[in-house]
């Protein structure tokens, strides 16, 4: 390969548009997601974030436009053919099983690398045994790696939100994702959980893990971000580099308006307008 070729990105966003109705959510939505990087996905409230992880994840189909994951085209496929794709994500609202352990909500995301029958399954037959025993062991592993094994057996429904947020990524590691979709992880987190979260992310990326996350703390997204895709009114109005981004006149009167994009999304503004 020569020094001037470019990788392959690992996510490709092409010409996506979305309408519901007479209302186009989305508008020909077009970027690229290098492989183990992270990319963060911003933008006023009802700009279209979570209609396009929605449509990435196969939960919505594109009214035009494809999606690829590496020379995989997830266009058109369902949730679970998404997922099995290595596609992983995790939602606004929290979706745990709240009277289950943390354990048993983490083997939960392993079912797709179940191979055994329903009647294997109901009859405990060998097969069933022993995926189910190699399921528990890896769900350790994962939550012993990602510093979280001490609350293998506590009941999800009794954590602080924080850690429900990191259980709800731990399950979706558990398929492992060639890519995550986060859909504002730090929703709800003090201070001190959003810097943990910050670095848990950086932890993913080191090992080579592709990241897109949608994120209202401006603090949070461009600490972590290798490149911002900024959204408005289902539109793409910016993709840059953090620091290019803080200062795009477009992006700044996305979020400040008209009379104050004089300025710059520079740290103090960004943590007094991050949830506009």
């Amino acid at each position: 390969m020569s020094a001037t070729t470019q990788p392959v990105p690992l996510l490709r966003v092409e010409g996506i548009s979305r309408s519901f109705g007479g209302v186009r959510a989305l508008d020909d939505v077009s970027f690229a997601v290098p492989a183990g990087t992270i990319c963060g996905l911003i933008g006023p409230n009802g700009a279209g974030k979570t209609t396009l992880i929605n449509i990435i994840s196969g939960l919505l189909p594109p009214t035009a436009g494809q999606i690829w994951l590496g020379d995989r085209r997830l266009t058109g496929l369902p949730p679970h053919r998404v997922a099995a794709c290595g596609v992983g994500r995790t939602f606004q609202n929290i979706r745990l099983f709240n009277d289950l352990s943390v354990l048993d909500n983490v083997m939960v995301g392993h079912h797709l690398r179940q191979r055994g029958t329903l009647i294997e399954t109901l009859l405990r037959l060998p097969r069933s045994r022993r995926e189910e025993q190699q399921t528990r062991a890896a769900a350790l592993r994962l939550l012993e790696r990602l510093r979280m094994q001490h609350l293998a057996h506590l009941e999800a429904g009794t954590l602080s939100y924080g850690d429900q947020r990191r259980v709800e990524i731990a399950r979706a590691l558990a398929l492992e994702p060639r890519l995550l979709l986060l859909d504002e992880p730090a929703a709800g987190m003090n201070e001190a959980e959003t810097h943990q979260l910050a670095d848990f992310l950086l932890e993913l990326r080191a090992a080579g893990l592709t990241l897109l996350v949608i994120e209202h703390d401006m603090d949070l997204i461009m600490r972590v971000s290798d490149q911002v895709v900024v959204l408005n009114f289902g539109q793409r109005i910016a993709m840059g580099p953090p620091a290019a981004i803080q200062r795009d006149p477009q992006v700044i009167e996305a979020y400040l308006g008209r009379d104050e994009a004089a300025g710059s999304l520079v740290p103090d503004e960004r943590s007094s307008h991050a949830g506009r």
